[in-house]
């Protein structure tokens, strides 16, 4: 067993664990962790891939400078004029008291 623990040790840490979470919640912690997990996993796995030496040197001319582009900025959008008509509030009636 890991940490050199006896059985009766390891069944007393899963009571515990079995009274703190019930065992209702217990599956839906153990999915949430194997989520985590594989998230995790994948970004590191990308994160290395990233640091790579092709990565390196596919960002790179010749002159070792970099020829990799800046991205655009968003174009500002501009209201169209039959958006800002439909969109403003009727006037209401007023009303008269009789």
């Amino acid at each position: 067993m890991p940490f050199n623990m006896k059985p009766w040790e390891f069944l007393i840490i899963v009571a515990l664990i079995l009274l703190l979470f019930g065992a209702k919640r217990l599956p839906d912690a153990a999915r949430g962790l194997g989520r985590s997990l594989r998230i995790f996993k994948a970004e590191t796995k990308a994160l290395h891939d990233d640091d790579g030496p092709d990565a390196e040197a596919a960002g790179t001319d010749s002159a070792g400078s970099s020829t990799a582009q800046a991205p655009l900025p968003p174009a500002p959008i501009e209201p169209s004029p039959a958006s800002s008509s439909a969109s403003a509030p009727s006037p209401r009636p007023e009303r008269t008291e009789s």
